[in-house]
């Protein structure tokens, strides 16, 4: 604001535009501009006081005219994004609701540049890094559902729901349920077994009473009718340490996914429609790959697997199935392991990345 000062001063003292043109000061048509805001105002009368810098830039500071297109789509619906935003709904729920509700047309880019001017000083968490082998093991967790008003009843009822997710290739099967008893937590496991098409060797889960009578770090206490179950399908129970949830992010990432792209702006009327969504959801949208360069999609990968290798067959017979080698590729990107160095790989140089270093190293999927 100094040149703008210098500038009144001359202009009070009685000099033209010309004379402080010469001056190098500033341009004549600035000087124009500047002296007819100067007079409007009352800045050249002598016997009135020069104004502050603040009041200065308030009527002097360049304004910055954006262009049309760089005007974002999604501005007349700011408040509205902003407040899903602040309230932790994925940038894809909200993308999809505009479309669906709102008659949005733009592309899923436009929401995530949108999105970026939203987020200031965020820092990226450390994950800890969770390698399985196909059919090695499944994590499961309860979430808290929506409140469900029966349409056809009139009752008013909590929710909450159950995930099982494939450690490997992170297929998920979820349902929703009215309660956390021990004969929903053992239907639930049969009907994701059922969903799957067979089980795995070992089962995560968390120090819920319905599974863990007594949670202890090194012997926990196992419900009695949940061994049997785990004896029946012949898969290992293996509760994480108290207090540890890191230990099974993989479904606690898919219980996220859940209450944050599925749970919101959505309407149940009753819990079947609630469940036929949910499921209808992961496979159609779930299990596909976001606009995010995702590798495959682990439900397309389970369709063309080997369901009917010997061992499932021979597992079924027995009375327990087994998923055996149907699970497909991960469907986030994964890391290399070279000489016992990790390091991130994006999805299109994973195969031949892998390929090149097969005699030093092999790939193994990323949690």
């Amino acid at each position: 604001m100094y040149h703008y000062r210098q500038l009144l001063a001359r202009m009070r003292q009685g000099d033209s535009d010309r004379d402080i043109a010469r001056s190098k000061l500033m341009g004549r048509k600035k000087i124009a501009q500047v002296r007819q805001m100067a007079q409007e105002r009352g800045w050249l009368d002598p016997d009135a006081l020069v104004p502050d810098d603040q009041t200065l830039a308030a009527v002097l500071a360049r304004k910055e005219v954006l262009l049309a297109s760089c005007i974002s789509t999604l501005e007349p619906w700011r408040e509205l994004v902003t407040q899903w935003h602040a309230a932790g709904i994925q940038g894809t729920t909200i993308h999809a609701t505009l479309r669906r509700n709102h008659g949005y047309t733009g592309s899923y880019s436009s929401m995530q540049r949108f999105l970026s001017q939203l987020v200031v000083n965020q820092v990226p968490d450390v994950p800890l890094r969770l390698t399985f082998k196909p059919a090695e093991a499944a994590q499961v967790d309860f979430g808290a559902g929506p409140v469900i008003t029966d349409v056809y009843t009139g009752e008013v009822f909590k929710t909450w729901f159950f995930v099982m997710t494939l450690a490997w290739s992170r297929h998920q099967y979820a349902e929703f349920v009215r309660d956390q008893t021990v004969a929903t937590w053992l239907g639930c496991h049969r009907r994701a077994f059922e969903w799957f098409g067979g089980c795995v060797s070992r089962v995560i889960i968390d120090n819920a009473k319905c599974a863990i009578t007594k949670a202890c770090a090194y012997d926990p206490q196992v419900q009695r009718a949940y061994a049997e179950c785990a004896e029946g399908y012949a898969f290992k129970i293996d509760a994480c340490p108290p207090e540890d949830p890191a230990k099974k992010g993989i479904v606690e990432s898919g219980v996220k996914f859940i209450k944050r792209g599925f749970v919101p702006l959505r309407e149940f009327r009753d819990l079947a429609d609630a469940n036929r969504q949910l499921q209808a959801w992961v496979m159609d949208e779930a299990g596909k790959p976001q606009p995010r360069h995702h590798a495959r999609s682990a439900i397309e990968a389970i369709r063309r697997g080997g369901e009917g290798t010997a061992d499932a067959v021979a597992r079924r017979a027995a009375g327990a199935g087994h998923l055996g080698s149907c699970e497909g590729p991960p469907r986030r990107a994964c890391a290399v392991r070279i000489q016992l160095l990790f390091g991130a790989v994006p999805p299109g140089r994973q195969r031949a990345l892998a390929q090149g270093n097969r005699r030093h190293g092999d790939a193994v999927p990323r949690a």
